[in-house]
């Protein structure tokens, strides 16, 4: 970060911009503007914002934002990572290798095993339903039926005594 800093400082002096200037011409903060050129990416909340704010600068000075970028994201690589993509790429290969190669009993292997909820629920409820359709039945069946004389045709005598 210090020489993209540095860069960045030589060619705004270069320009003949005060720090000041470009503050107020790119409405960014001017401590934020020292930071940049200082090489102290600690004063920024995030890295997001420093590449922003770089990106704008370098566009402020008329340079090659595309090679900034491309500078500012060596930095970022460096500081993020210190294996290189080559033996990332390769890594991955061999575990790719690795696991197709792979030799597996069928005793060995792992079943993953899922429930269904859906069957159950359904079974639950056909045994519900034909548990209450034989208890209709089997009340149906037990009682007794209730005759009356009125049904019947029967009137009923009356008997009085007289004397």
């Amino acid at each position: 970060m210090n020489e993209i800093g540095e860069y960045l400082k030589t060619e705004r002096k270069k320009n003949g911009v005060s720090i000041a200037e470009a503050s107020d011409d790119l409405n960014i903060n001017a401590s934020l503007l020292e930071a940049v050129e200082e090489g102290n990416a600690k004063a920024f909340k995030d890295i997001f914002e420093l590449k922003e704010i770089v990106k704008s600068y370098a566009k402020y000075l008329g340079l090659d934002v595309n090679k900034m970028l491309d500078e500012f994201n060596d930095f970022v690589f460096e500081k993020t990572s210190k294996i290189s993509l080559d033996d990332i790429r390769k890594a991955k290969d061999k575990d790719k290798e690795e696991t197709s190669n792979h030799i597996s009993s069928p005793y060995t292997k792992i079943k993953h095993t899922r429930y269904d909820v859906a069957p159950i629920v359904l079974l639950v409820a056909i045994l519900l339903f034909i548990s209450l359709v034989v208890f209709l039945i089997l009340k149906i069946i037990r009682e007794e039926p209730k005759i009356s004389h009125e049904l019947l045709g029967r009137k009923e005598v009356v008997y009085e005594f007289t004397e």
